[in-house]
């Protein structure tokens, strides 16, 4: 395995995927996804950035999910937690479009499901830097040679609970397959942050989605402190639709079996 020469840090998120808007005066905001378990959606309203996150989420909505490739519509339901949920599966390779109506507006978005890739390897190795060493971990991915511009959503948890994520195109790719990796914790944990520490036994599990390339864009504004490109119709609305089929791996961090990187 061969690690570029750039470390590229990635933003530390806390549970739930916390996504920061830029200060404005509150907005609705949708955050939708549909996967092969089914729908998620959460409607919530922007939190100035000074001001502790808000994660109530609104319920006087009417939620439908459209596929546009079979043409079957259904509703979802709110829970008991406030999130609008369905049980049908999200199929790879249809069409979707999600329809929200609230307080006399429609909000709709549509969005492709790719089907799942694959992470062929996942592994820690201990970098040398001026202060320390420090785990880098790395993921690698099949991504389609035949394809270009290509996307991706890496997701890191840690022990079940989200740890960090980074968006990501196959600019790097070589011979079908993509690289990601990120600074994870310190060797002396002492002096660690305790957002990212890590200790002997916590499970980091990675997750890679295929994205389109506007989802790409909208995570990337988040990033550079924007509320990214609109991605709905309708009044002035911010959020995603998602339609993935993640891949998933885990790995154990055992500090003292972490090979050094050469």
């Amino acid at each position: 395995m061969h690690l570029v020469a750039c470390i590229i840090l990635i933003s530390g998120c806390s549970k739930d995927l916390d996504l920061k808007y830029h200060d404005i005066e509150p907005l609705t905001v949708i955050e939708a996804e549909l996967t092969p378990e089914g729908s998620h959606i959460a409607i919530t309203l922007t939190t100035p950035m000074d001001e502790p996150m808000d994660r109530t989420r609104l319920t006087d909505a009417t939620v439908r999910i459209h596929d546009l490739t079979s043409g079957i519509i259904y509703d979802l339901v709110a829970d008991n937690e406030g999130y609008f949920t369905d049980p049908t599966p999200g199929i790879p390779n249809h069409d979707y479009m999600v329809i929200i109506e609230r307080g006399g507006n429609v909000y709709e978005a549509r969005t492709h499901m790719y089907p799942p890739t694959e992470i062929v390897s996942l592994e820690f190795n201990w970098i040398n830097m001026p202060y320390d060493q420090v785990a880098v971990l790395q993921a690698q991915y099949l991504d389609n040679p035949d394809e270009d511009q290509q996307c991706y959503w890496i997701k890191l948890y840690r022990n079940g609970k989200i740890y960090s994520w980074q968006e990501q195109d196959d600019r790097g790719a070589t011979d079908g397959t993509a690289t990601f990796f990120t600074m994870t914790s310190r060797r002396d944990t002492d002096e660690e942050d305790d957002d990212t520490v890590l200790f002997d036994g916590d499970v980091m599990t990675c997750t890679v989605t295929q994205i389109s390339r506007e989802m790409h864009d909208y995570l990337e504004a988040l990033q550079n402190d924007s509320n990214g490109p609109a991605l709905f119709t309708g009044p002035r609305v911010l959020g995603y639709f998602l339609a993935s089929s993640p891949a998933s791996r885990s790995i154990t961090f055992h500090p003292d079996l972490i090979p050094e990187y050469k």
